[in-house]
């Protein structure tokens, strides 16, 4: 296996034993895709639950940009409850995870056909 596929493999397992979630592996393997280089960055790969500029930065230019929805209070309750699924306590929150299940979230699966 790539590395690539090892780290879905690692997202899938995060999405079952931290979020409660059965991953579709078509899906997480697009959004993991899409993210491109980043999901080999330590740094990058990554999203810090408690940085508010961090979180901006998924609204901004993930739920805005990528999924083409309109900001507003829904998008940061969005953010919040998938943090909230994942685990504020939980240090390593990846971004292809979260990334994941705010695509669910918003039924935006349609964007990666």
């Amino acid at each position: 296996m790539s590395k690539r596929d090892d780290l879905i493999v690692k997202y899938a397992a995060d999405l079952k034993d931290k979020c409660g979630v059965t991953a579709d592996m078509d899906l997480l393997t697009k959004v993991t895709v899409g993210l491109g280089p980043s999901i080999y960055n330590a740094d990058s790969s990554t999203v810090s639950g408690s940085d508010e500029k961090e979180l901006a930065t998924v609204k901004n230019n993930y739920l805005i940009k990528k999924l083409g929805l309109s900001d507003g209070d829904a998008l940061d309750k969005a953010i919040d409850s998938v943090i909230e699924t994942y685990g504020k306590s939980n240090r390593t929150k990846y971004r292809a995870v979260v990334y994941y299940l705010l695509c669910k979230h918003f039924g935006k699966e349609s964007i990666y056909s």
